[in-house]
């Protein structure tokens, strides 16, 4: 399957691809991406909108419930007067009598003048000799029949929320109601308090959502859009559920409308009865701005793709018209025509290959000159070769015959007794033996430490007492692979230019120790020195490129092994100081081999 998806793609055109390309690439991400964003701005805006009507309906709770504790208060204060249960059963003989009774009691017109949460206050007692005054009433029989007055008689010292109508301006009100009782007359009274209305349309109309306090029969008795109050939430098609709700959060259609309503109960201090907050708002509207934004994000990401498109196809046609040029000339050379030179402007890849084209056809045109050249030179290049193989057999001949020599001496000065010289013919032979095998890759240190105690062997036969070396090698790092020949040219480097010109002599230390999986070699004498001068001059000419004669080859041999092998970041490293010696260090890495 994806062979063929492969294959297919390959067969389309340039033009095609890029088109296509910018489609997956660009195209299908802007849609996944606007989708998401636009997703996550609806969630956005509708969990703002419930954060604010969450916020706005606690205000309204605590501004309702600071407004309705009012008449709670007050009947508090009215079922604990001594003077109003004297006032409501004591049998009056004379109109008069009544009259200066109701004057000796200000105190409920004191009331509704101090407090503007409360609109009325009339209290229901059974005395036919009181006159009905607004605020001490004879209760009619449709007073005791209806079911607040009823239900007040049957909850003692609990008070109930109604929304009901007050016989003085046939207006209705949410109302306190309550049972006062006369303990010491043994009578009782029910106590109303009208809350006012327009203390509670004022709360509510502060509040941008619709905004409702319902009673518990359903009704409406206060809220910020015109025409509900007085309704039942059953009047209005409210869902079942939602009438039924207690608290919560719920989606319903309102008016037609897809809305969001959230319910709030408020539950008044020793209230039979809860009042409930409903805050209602209109997703639609809601989401009104969002939706502008959206459709204005997507209409300038169409109009930019559809630019895109265009530009993308233009700069595809003129791709595709370059390359189809390029290939025209390809077929030319292809033909066995080398006379043609493509002219492509542009420093782009299309025209790095014209001049890369223009560039191949002329190498064709030199390796064709040179391949008939070479052919008259074939004969004179392979008696060169003949020649070269025959010096090569004699070079190998002469190390041999040294070899020979060497041993044959050595065996004449044991013969004789010349043990040392013997001895140093020996490490002559041995050490010339392991220069001309130091072509191996590698060698253990070891196997090179070997090769500096020849050496220095050698030296100390010529220079005697005047030559003293010590080895110091860490165990661990005798089998570390390294590469041959970087030790002893450091200690020749020591011996012939350190202590040479030395009458005293001196000492040649070397020391390879084991440091974090890397070994530190040193090579130190206490030789006459270098000054910082020509200190630096030396240092410099490590890492010249040209092997100039008196550049310490052997040095800058070694310096640049070290790097060639290991990395830039080693080689050598000096410090000397005149009349007290000199030291070369160089560390390499454990373990690691780059030649093959």
């Amino acid at each position: 399957m994806i062979y063929f998806m492969k294959r297919g793609i390959n067969d389309l055109k340039l033009r095609t691809k890029l088109v296509f390309s910018f489609i997956f690439v660009t195209f299908v991400p802007v849609l996944i991406v606007g989708a998401f964003l636009t997703s996550e701005l609806r969630d956005m805006a509708l969990d703002n909108a419930l954060e604010q009507t969450a916020n706005n309906m606690e205000r309204v709770k605590k501004r309702t419930g600071e407004v309705i504790n009012v008449s709670y208060d007050i009947s508090y204060r009215m079922s604990n007067d001594s003077r109003l249960e004297t006032l409501a059963n004591r049998h009056y003989e004379s109109v008069y009598e009544v009259v200066k009774a109701y004057k000796e009691y200000p105190d409920i017109k004191d009331y509704i003048r101090l407090y503007k949460d409360i609109s009325n206050i009339r209290l229901y007692v059974n005395n036919q000799t009181l006159l009905n005054n607004w605020e001490f009433l004879q209760p009619t029989p449709d007073v005791l029949q209806a079911d607040w007055y009823k239900r007040a008689l049957t909850n003692s010292g609990l008070a109930a929320w109604y929304y009901m109508e007050d016989e003085r301006d046939h207006r209705f009100y949410l109302s306190l109601v309550r049972k006062i009782d006369f303990l010491t007359q043994h009578t009782s009274g029910v106590l109303v308090i009208n809350v006012s209305s327009e203390k509670l349309d004022s709360i509510l109309s502060q509040e941008k959502f619709e905004t409702m306090i319902v009673d518990g029969n359903n009704r409406i008795v206060a809220a910020n859009r015109p025409g509900r109050v007085g309704s039942t939430l059953a009047s209005i098609s409210y869902d079942p559920n939602v009438i039924a709700a207690k608290s919560g959060s719920f989606q319903a259609n309102v008016d037609g409308n897809s809305s969001q309503i959230q319910i709030e109960p408020l539950v008044p201090e020793s209230s039979l009865n809860a009042l409930r907050i409903i805050s209602v708002f209109s997703i639609d509207d809601i989401m009104k701005e969002p939706n502008r934004i959206i459709r204005l994000g997507l209409t300038v990401i169409l109009i930019s793709l559809v630019v895109a498109i265009m530009l993308i196809y233009g700069f595809s046609a003129m791709l595709s018209k370059r390359m189809m040029r390029l290939s025209k000339y390809i077929t030319k050379v292809g033909t066995g025509n080398l006379d043609v030179a493509l002219e492509i402007d542009g420093k782009d890849e299309i025209g790095q290959l014209s001049r890369q084209f223009n560039s191949m056809v002329a190498s064709i045109n030199e390796l064709i000159v040179e391949v008939q050249d070479s052919n008259r030179q074939k004969v004179e290049l392979e008696s060169r070769q003949n020649e070269i193989k025959f010096k090569m057999m004699a070079s190998q001949i002469n190390p041999h015959f040294l070899f020979n020599a060497l041993e044959s001496i050595r065996m004449k000065a044991h013969l004789k007794g010349e043990r040392e010289i013997s001895n140093v013919v020996k490490l002559l032979g041995k050490l010339m033996r392991k220069n001309l095998e130091a072509g191996s890759r590698t060698v253990q240190l070891c196997n090179e430490i070997d090769m500096v105690r020849c050496y220095l062997d050698i030296q100390k036969f010529r220079y005697e007492d005047r030559l003293r070396y010590e080895l110091h090698i860490d165990p661990s790092a005798e089998q570390v692979p390294v590469l041959p020949l970087i030790i002893q040219p450091l200690a020749e480097n020591a011996v012939i230019h350190g202590l040479e010109n030395r009458e005293a002599g001196g000492c040649v230390r070397i020391s390879a120790v084991v440091e974090d999986d890397r070994i530190q070699v040193e090579v130190s004498d206490n030789g006459e020195g270098i000054s910082q001068e020509k200190l630096e001059e030396l240092c410099g000419s490590l890492d010249e490129v040209e092997e100039n004669e008196g550049n310490h080859i052997g040095l800058r041999n070694v310096h640049m092994r070290l790097k060639l092998m290991y990395g830039q970041e080693y080689g050598l490293r000096i410090w000397s100081r005149p009349g007290v010696g000199t030291n070369v260090q160089f560390t390499i890495p454990m373990g690691v081999d780059r030649y093959v």
